[in-house]
């Protein structure tokens, strides 16, 4: 079941995502409530399981290596399973989503140069069942609210 969520929570939650070390009192001056107020919301955030833990998240200049792709696949069912658990090994497997519309997977790798991209991707081209490839080159992340 999925917990409810007010406008209040929304804003609270958008703020830890951006910096969770933010002070109380500045996410009560930006969502204008009081100091008291956010520590509560907090606490029951915490205690419904909506925010699951608090982490360090890395520079970007240190974990991202010099070139990250989505990578739009269509792929015949029946060839579904090998390529997820070839990708489900390749070190470069940032995620690997199924979606809906004209693909099937959404597949976003991270390597560090663009030859290591160019040869994954004729691999992953080549393999049984991989009807096509649509890839994009990630320039830069404008809004990042991922939990890690």
């Amino acid at each position: 079941m999925r917990p409810e969520l007010d406008e209040v929570d929304n804003k609270v939650l958008a703020l830890l995502m951006d910096d969770a070390r933010l002070p109380v009192t500045t996410i009560a001056k930006l969502v204008g409530i009081a100091r008291t107020t956010v520590i509560a919301r907090i606490a029951a955030l915490e205690k419904r399981g909506v925010i699951a833990g608090y982490g360090v998240k890395l520079s970007q200049k240190l974990v991202q290596p010099a070139v990250r792709a989505y990578v739009g696949l269509s792929v015949e069912a029946r060839y579904a399973a090998g390529l997820i658990k070839y990708l489900q090994h390749l070190p470069e497997t940032e995620t690997l989503c199924a979606v809906s519309g004209a693909i099937d997977y959404m597949l976003t790798l991270r390597c560090d140069t663009t030859d290591t991209l160019d040869r994954l991707l004729d691999q992953i081209g080549a393999m049984d069942g991989v009807r096509q490839t649509s890839t994009s080159i990630i320039l830069s992340k404008r809004i990042d609210r991922s939990a890690i």
